[in-house]
């Protein structure tokens, strides 16, 4: 189905109708969008989203402010267009993964979803991404092309869905690489990662016992990390060796012995050496040490 019409409201427009129109961009390539609130136009839309007062996603409904509204995730949070759409499509969108469209509706649909319905009463500090987009429409001194700008939100829009999409997916492959170096670890307290990958939730998840992650930094060398006592926490398992702190070079290879050691944070986190085979000398002595 190609050669379909979609239709949403004109004027003033939000994130939840921006961000719909950006996720369908992802199942149908070309569409003819009308912006109105014409209920003859509207009737005779293929989709309708945002505008109309009906949600059935069988016949391309997809308006959630009709009295009762729209339902809401087990969480309470109630959906809007947006999370309607990603509902249906979502997964769809994703390239049939459920996981990582589950995802997205957790980091982005669902926060969208929740300032357009009113569910939370905004930001504390800073900006939302709901405020961003809204700040595409035209002020009091532009000249109102409301679809002009509907469209360049939608653009960037767009973009900002396609980062989150492949976020996921980076964070849920992540978990099954640092998985498998759970499971094939030598020693359990200490987890090797043949490139870096984020690893800490997964760790936290998998292993109780894992008190090193071991990987290549991006500009060559290796690094040895310590897992925290729980995520965000600034507590180690098993902190690197009190000696090591803030050495780098020579200082560091001479209290070490390693030959290629490079460095060690003074917060006793971090450490790395040129090679695979130094870090996992640093690894040794670290466990054979006091905490």
């Amino acid at each position: 189905m190609t050669d379909i019409t979609i239709a949403t409201h004109n004027g003033n427009f939000h994130a939840d109708d921006v961000f719909s129109i950006a996720a369908l961009k992802h199942i149908f390539p070309s569409f003819t969008l009308i912006r109105t609130r014409d209920l003859a136009l509207i009737a005779k839309a293929d989709i309708v989203i945002d505008v109309g007062g009906e949600y059935d996603a069988d016949t391309g409904r997809f308006d959630h402010h009709q009295r009762g509204g729209a339902g809401e995730r087990e969480n309470g949070i109630p959906y809007s267009s947006f999370g309607l759409i990603w509902k249906k499509y979502g997964t769809e969108i994703c390239q049939g993964n459920q996981e990582i469209a589950k995802s997205v509706d957790r980091s982005l649909v669902s926060s969208i979803d929740a300032v357009d319905c009113g569910h939370v009463e905004g930001v504390a500090q800073g900006i939302s991404l709901s405020q961003t987009i809204s700040m595409f429409n035209p002020t009091w001194q532009e000249d109102s092309h409301f679809d002009n700008c509907f469209d360049e939100a939608v653009d960037f829009a767009s973009r900002i869905l396609a980062r989150f999409i492949a976020s996921a997916s980076g964070g849920i492959n992540a978990k099954d690489i640092v998985a498998k170096a759970i499971e094939n670890a030598q020693d359990p307290r200490v987890i090797v990662l043949e490139q870096y990958t984020p690893w800490k939730t997964t760790v936290h998840t998998l292993s109780e016992q894992a008190l090193y992650v071991i990987y290549p930094s991006g500009s060559g060398p290796w690094r040895i990390q310590t897992v925290p006592v729980e995520l965000g926490s600034f507590e180690d398992r098993k902190p690197l060796p009190k000696s090591w702190a803030g050495l780098s070079d020579q200082a560091l290879q001479e209290e070490t012995g390693i030959e290629d050691a490079m460095f060690c944070h003074n917060g006793l986190f971090i450490a790395g050496a040129k090679s695979l085979e130094g870090t996992m000398e640093m690894a040794s002595i670290a466990l054979r040490g006091s905490s």
